[in-house]
């Protein structure tokens, strides 16, 4: 109660101009990151040998890094809603990136039929009933801004930023609109909103459709990579994600610039993975994106603030995008809901005590927007270093469970299943238990 009375009072004060701004801009801003379809090794500071990634890697080295990130969900809208209310798919409702529309009617053409917008807007209205964290920022003086990928309608009334480049549903939008612009097309409504910040704390949603396909990258880049393999489809996917990196340089050197990096929390992750088809232009392999495997959701968390987070990085713990909204309340002093289950990845002895974490994947499109879990296809837990990914029986009947050594297997070439049934059985209860607790407890 007293950090709702906080909240009131901070938003009453901004609106009659009594704040002292002093105290208003001694509060960190806030940058959010999220690269879109990106594979959880391609960077050059994890290893990769041929990609660069020069400003990522600088960013790593200033950042509390975890190479063990993981997304609870392969697929971006839903993961994207995951990051921003801290809560699984089956919670917040949006388990696919469209709905099912009866009839075999395709999503695209139903878009702008009024007669199917309930199918649309059901899985926004879900979403917007949930809290989340720029909801609570703005409420508590801060100036947000929404670039880049985005489902949820208007992200202003949807998810309560100030402002925003995507328009929502009742423009046409399917996952960005205009917003989508941004990194490939410059900065410049990024440095617009910097410059219109200067007197309040800030927060910026940084997530462009990069290095997403179209793998349409700038010349110099495509020509660079082209000489490195003999894949064309290879060398875009390489230079596009060279060129996300081009545009996260440039974002810090307007940080840099305008002397807010100092006082800056950045974050740092990646919607879901992407493994590319050497043979087809913006295609991905097989165990990519949409799929419960390292390559669909595996990828790295980076937490920053100068002075503030010691940098370092950590190649052991488990860290999931549930715990952004827990991590950057533990930085700001402010509250989340009880009934999240993420940790402060900057409270040390919380990361060492978790050794367990969870995940699960649906199918592309919602079978049912009044049961969006009725696509589930698998569940998956990592205990340690143990992985295991349990299919759903009802729409995989005759799939199997699988089970893999991460801490010698990370591309999961060895299923170990059958080899080892007791750790599957052990792991399986491990992985129902937290499900049907999940079902049992209140949402909110």
């Amino acid at each position: 109660m007293k950090h709702f009375a906080r909240l009131a009072t901070i938003t009453l004060l901004c609106l009659f101009g009594l704040m002292d701004s002093t105290w208003a801009d001694s509060r960190p801003n806030v940058v959010v990151i999220i690269s879109d379809d990106q594979g959880w090794g391609d960077y050059s500071f994890l290893g990769h040998p041929t990609i660069e990634t020069p400003h990522l890697d600088r960013l790593a080295k200033e950042s509390l890094t975890f190479t063990r990130g993981y997304s609870p969900v392969p697929l971006c809208r839903p993961s994207l809603s995951t990051i921003i209310t801290g809560s699984y798919p089956h919670q917040h409702g949006v388990t696919g990136n469209d709905p099912t529309i009866p009839g075999g009617i395709k999503a695209a053409a139903a878009r702008r039929d009024p007669k199917y917008a309930r199918y649309f807007q059901s899985t926004i209205d879900r979403f917007t009933e949930r809290p989340n964290f720029v909801r609570t920022l703005t409420v508590g003086g801060y100036h947000s801004f929404q670039t880049g990928k985005w489902w949820e309608g208007d992200p202003v009334k949807a998810a309560g930023f100030s402002d925003a480049m995507t328009h929502g549903t009742d423009k046409g939008d399917r996952h960005g609109g205009e917003g989508l612009q941004i990194g490939r097309n410059g900065l410049k409504p990024i440095d617009d909103f910097l410059d219109t910040s200067s007197n309040r704390p800030f927060l910026l949603w940084y997530a462009p459709m990069l290095p997403h396909t179209p793998h349409n990258p700038p010349p110099d880049l495509l020509a660079k990579y082209q000489k490195l393999t003999d894949s064309e489809p290879v060398a875009r996917y390489w230079a596009n994600v060279e060129w996300f990196d081009r545009t996260c340089g440039e974002l810090l050197q307007h940080l840099e610039e305008r002397g807010l990096r100092k006082n800056t929390i950045i974050v740092y992750v990646c919607d879901n993975g992407w493994i590319q088809d050497p043979t087809t232009v913006n295609r991905d392999a097989e165990r990519s994106k949409r799929t419960p495997y390292e390559g669909g959701v595996r990828t790295p968390i980076m937490i920053s603030w100068p002075g503030k987070i010691v940098p370092r990085m950590d190649t052991e713990h488990l860290a999931s995008t549930i715990d952004l909204w827990p991590t950057l309340a533990g930085l700001l002093g402010t509250s989340h809901p009880d009934g999240l289950q993420g940790i402060n990845l900057t409270d040390d002895a919380a990361v060492k005590e978790r050794s367990t974490i969870f995940g699960e994947q649906y199918n592309h499109d919602i079978a049912s927007v009044d049961e969006p879990t009725r696509s589930l296809e698998h569940r998956w837990v990592i205990d340690g270093y143990w992985k295991l990914i349990a299919p759903d029986a009802h729409n995989l009947p005759d799939a199997r469970p699988e089970l893999y050594d991460l801490q010698h297997d990370s591309r999961e070439e060895k299923d170990l299943a059958m080899s080892d049934p007791q750790r599957v059985e052990q792991l399986l209860v491990k992985l129902n238990t937290w499900w049907q607790q999940q079902h049992q407890t209140p949402e909110r």
